[in-house]
């Protein structure tokens, strides 16, 4: 009998132990991440052949407890490696854990490498190689507790690696995890019927399916290995390992053969099911499972029962949201109407998206795929399902149509394409709406405290599915962004790997916006109206546009006829963005655009040059790195003002304004100073900002005389 542990992913340890007891092993033992056993060479040749579950298989070679680092080198120095391997074998060390003494693994692994080599020069043999891609050997070590356990690491690899899935898609399942979901499914339980049906929708490189047409065919998982780590250990008994292999061969053979039922998947990607087709050929299972290039929401069910099997998309970057939100809507409607006594059984990344399918599930597990916390939901269908009747009022619906309706007509009247449909007209879904062209970008405010995360949660989705019905746009041309800081897993809040960049209109200006890659947009609507009046009135003058973000100010000024514009940003990025802004415009003059503190830059200007207008829109706070000290509006306003008015012709204004919604001008402090403020927030907020108390504040800023 020999000591193994056998390693799983969190969360298979019960589903392993579960797989186990049916080598009736003298001992057995569940721990965290894997099982202890004691078994015979012949039963653990068995184990690594045919557990679909177990991601490593350890020999365990010897224990000790060390009481310092020399005593660690002494113990695996003296230790019989020349009964594991040769010197002539290629060898690795794997080390996980430590003490006070062993801080890095890294050092760890060298440590017992040296202590290795060292055993056989001492013997007078040469060193063994060292072999990082495919050892002969591989070593594992772990120091743990006070404790230091070494092993030959049986599997030689992960045993995930089935050797048919040298091609995958963007969101791969492990294969044992796939084992695993097929296993909670009930899999068993319909490869018992005499013509078993199983179907996977989303069947991408096609993991799930082929791992069932295993199952059904009597396929061993370890079949398709060429590459074991015991194939060259001393101990290694290549007889019974060769009866091990001879049995799994003939299994599979008579239980391809005895298969009758039917296994299909489909996938709308054509490119996807022909990777899953040569998947599934490396393991002689093409001819067991269909497959089919169709759509999720248009199917059939290709049996009269069966089990329904599927990892959908989760929607992971910024602009999926929306499309996979409404999948899944339609999705679940599709199940209802053609999958009446199917078992269904659909893994998920977000609760929400499951709620989306409208149907009630019995049973639901909670699984890794790596590191993401995913749900199993379970679903019988051959149960009645209860009708989800849509409690929430038609309320938001209305207010949707209502403002896209009159809004629409006064942004036709006013030639924008960008304007703000709804901005938390309906306190319980707290959101922004924007229309930039044919897209969509919804910004979601941070919800009260008083409101629990699933509710507001329920409450956003519910508002991006009534979106799609309300108003006349793509569901992928539909942006979230969420304004909250987030803990745990947030897969829509990732960027999108393709940015979505485009050009719209405002006042016959063209401006560049980019909807995916920042929290903004790079142009603030609710002060369309300020850069009305740059447009207006500013034929022969000389701007100075500060804290210029894009630019879109300064592009107004200049398609006004002003004698000279300069745009000062600390963000070269905003700044470069800026000339793109200028060019699209096919503006060419005296423009200056530079990267500097605006501080600093007008004190240093002070006496050097003027200004008849000064456009000042700065952040509400700002302690950025290449600042001299922070910004605070409230607190420093006026000195601010003061020190822009230095660079101000005598009868020329500053159009200050800012966005901290409860701000308070010092009237008193500027008066004092010899400044007139002339307020004109009320009159600078454009119709489509109206309900948003607080979105900016405007002063008119000039010269007392």
């Amino acid at each position: 009998m020999h000591r193994f542990f056998i390693a799983c992913a969190k969360g298979l340890e019960e589903l392993l132990h579960e797989e186990l007891q049916a080598y009736e092993l003298p001992y057995l033992k569940q721990t965290f991440a894997g099982c202890y056993i004691d078994a015979s060479l012949e039963q653990a040749y068995r184990i690594v052949m045919w557990s679909r579950l177990a991601s490593r298989m350890l020999l365990q070679l010897g224990e000790h407890e060390p009481s310092s680092l020399d005593d660690i080198k002494l113990t695996l120095t003296q230790f019989n490696w020349q009964s594991v391997f040769s010197n002539n074998e290629t060898f690795i060390v794997d080390f996980s854990g430590g003490n006070d003494d062993i801080r890095h693994t890294q050092f760890g692994a060298q440590l017992v490498k040296d202590c290795i080599v060292d055993y056989f020069r001492n013997k007078g043999l040469a060193r063994p190689n060292i072999e990082k891609e495919q050892p002969d050997i591989r070593i594992a070590v772990r120091l743990h507790k006070g404790k230091l356990v070494w092993s030959l690491d049986f599997s030689g690899d992960g045993m995930h690696k089935r050797g048919y899935r040298t091609e995958q898609g963007a969101a791969p399942l492990r294969e044992t995890l796939a084992a695993a979901i097929l296993i909670r499914s009930g899999i068993k339980t319909e490869l018992e019927k005499s013509q078993p049906a199983i179907f996977d929708p989303f069947c991408g490189s096609g993991t799930l399916l082929i791992e069932a047409a295993m199952m059904a065919c009597d396929h061993a998982p370890g079949l398709g290995r060429g590459h074991w780590g015991f194939l060259r250990w001393k101990g290694h008994d290549t007889a019974a390992w060769h009866s091990v292999l001879d049995e799994a061969e003939e299994r599979f053979k008579v239980g391809k053969a005895a298969f009758k039922g039917t296994i299909k998947g489909s996938d709308s990607s054509g490119r996807m099911i022909s990777i899953a087709r040569s998947n599934a050929s490396r393991v002689l299972l093409n001819n067991v499972i269909e497959w089919e290039e169709r759509d999720a929401t248009d199917l059939e069910a290709p049996a009269e029962s069966g089990l329904l099997v599927t990892n959908p998309p989760y929607g992971e970057r910024l602009g999926e949201v929306v499309e996979t939100l409404l999948l899944y809507q339609r999705f679940g409607q599709t199940l209802k109407e053609n999958f009446h006594n199917w078992q269904l059984s659909i893994l998920a990344g977000d609760e929400q998206l499951l709620k989306r399918l409208r149907l009630r599930s019995h049973k639901k597990y909670s699984l890794l795929n790596g590191a993401i916390p995913v749900t199993l939901a379970l679903y019988d269908l051959t149960k009645e399902q209860p009708n989800f009747t849509e409690s929430k009022s038609n309320d938001l619906l209305n207010r949707l149509k209502k403002n896209y309706s009159k809004l629409r007509k006064w942004a036709d009247k006013e030639e924008l394409d960008c304007w703000r449909v709804y901005d938390a007209d309906i306190p319980e879904y707290n959101a922004a709406i924007d229309i930039y062209g044919d897209y969509l970008v919804v910004q979601e405010y941070a919800a009260p405290k008083t409101v629990p995360d699933g509710v507001a949660n329920d409450r956003l989705w519910f508002m991006l599915e009534t979106l799609s019905e309300a108003l006349p746009f793509d569901e992928s041309n539909i942006v979230l962004k969420r304004r909250q800081r987030q803990s745990g897993r947030q897969q829509y809040e990732k960027r999108s790997q393709e940015s979505k960049v485009l050009t719209v209109h405002e006042y016959g200006a063209r401006f560049e916006v980019n909807l995916t890659d920042y929290l903004d947009t790079g142009l603030f609507m609710d002060h369309r109206l300020v850069r009305k009046e740059l447009l207006d009135k500013c034929n022969e003058l000389d701007i100075l546009n500060l804290f210029a973000y894009t630019c879109t100010a300064s592009v107004q000024a200049a398609r006004s006829g002003a004698k000279r514009v300069v745009s000062v940003d600390m963000s070269n990025t905003y700044l470069k963005w800026g000339e793109r802004n200028f060019e699209l415009n096919n503006l060419r003059g005296d423009y200056d655009f530079i990267q500097a503190d605006c501080f600093s830059w007008m004190r240093e200007q002070r006496g050097k040059q003027a200004f008849d207008v000064i456009f000042l829109d700065p952040p509400t706070f700002s302690n950025s790195k290449r600042m001299t000290g922070t910004l605070d509006i409230q607190r420093d306003h006026v000195g601010l003002i003061k020190t822009a008015a230095n660079l101000l012709h005598e009868d020329g204004v500053i159009l200050f304004s800012n966005n901290r919604k409860k701000f308070k001008i010092d009237v008193e402090g500027l008066e004092k100073a010899g400044f007139e403020v002339n307020d004109q927030t009320q009159a600078s907020i454009p119709e489509d900002f109206k309900r948003h108390k607080g979105i900016h504040h405007y002063f008119i800023i000039s010269r007392a005389h």
